[in-house]
């Protein structure tokens, strides 16, 4: 029983449940993409609901909604939410100071 590691069995139930996304708006397109063929949703609403699906499908996948951040966050004690946390702190500011630096460099081509 010390051989097992919960870290790693929640990444493999973490991913499963993005597989799982994954398949179910590949499969909710394919449905969409049925009822525009018999008429039963415009070409238009098709469009805007395989787009809605396909942001939602994302944010899951990318971990950004609200429910899977909280997921993923309840399932760390409160030294890995800190770590967390500032983890994605330094994450942000790297992005800013890339920023910053391609604003530079394209101010100083001019």
């Amino acid at each position: 029983m010390s051989d097992f590691d919960i870290t790693d069995s929640l990444h493999k139930v973490f991913l499963a449940g993005v597989g799982a996304v994954a398949m179910t708006a590949e499969k909710s397109q394919e449905v969409v993409g049925e009822f525009v063929k018999k008429g039963e949703l415009t070409v238009e609403q098709g469009k805007a609901l395989n787009v809605e699906l396909s942001r939602k499908a994302k944010e899951v996948i990318d971990g950004t909604s609200d429910d899977a951040l909280k997921a993923r966050m309840a399932a760390m004690s409160p030294d890995e939410r800190a770590a967390y946390a500032a983890k994605v702190a330094k994450v942000a500011a790297d992005m800013e100071a890339e920023a910053v630096k391609v604003e530079v460099e394209d101010t100083d081509a001019e």
